[in-house]
């Protein structure tokens, strides 16, 4: 986890780092700021994060527009640790239509010119990172989320990460700085 510790330090990304995230066959790593605001809000009145997917289907319906949570996180950038370049794109695939989405590779990975093209038409950050060290930046993400809109699953996924903020923290309300 150091590694992507130094990642995030790198994107300038600072906030709760959520290690293994894993849903709908995704594996990454993001990072997430609490809204205070709605964090006190939502823990006032007992509105706990709602995990069940499909739970959300029932959002597209205008009767229900009344009744749904802002969400509690702001999703800085998601990172996917990668051992090529050359598997950024198939890795951040549909991510990076949530929040910028940046491949953590290897400290030691070669810059190779043309991948780094590819990834920067994309949109997608590339960072060289280690367990030691500071990490180096290579190329900054963009964020292209909202190109694509929002969606049902980022929504669903702004609760999955509110959830695991809260379990790595025992005192939610001690930590809304952040």
């Amino acid at each position: 986890m150091q590694h992507l510790e130094h990642a995030a330090t790198a994107l300038g990304w600072e906030g709760h780092l959520i290690p293994d995230v894993e849903v709908l066959g995704a594996r990454f790593a993001a990072v997430a700021r609490i809204r205070p605001d709605v964090h006190r809000w939502r823990t006032d009145n007992g509105w706990e994060p709602e995990l069940n997917p499909t739970w959300f289907r029932s959002w597209s319906e205008p009767s229900m527009h009344d009744h749904l949570p802002l969400a509690a996180v702001h999703l800085l950038g998601i990172m996917v640790p990668v051992a090529k370049a050359r598997h950024a794109v198939r890795a951040c695939g549909t991510l990076m239509t949530l929040a910028p989405c940046a491949v953590v590779l290897p400290h030691d990975h070669p810059y190779k010119p043309w991948r780094m093209v590819e990834l920067d038409y994309y949109g997608i950050g590339a960072v060289n990172a280690g367990p030691v060290g500071p990490a180096e930046l290579v190329l900054r993400p963009e964020d292209r989320s909202r190109e694509f809109g929002s969606s049902l699953f980022g929504r669903w996924l702004l609760e999955v990460l509110y959830s695991r903020v809260l379990e790595r923290h025992h005192h939610p309300a001690e930590n809304t700085g952040c």
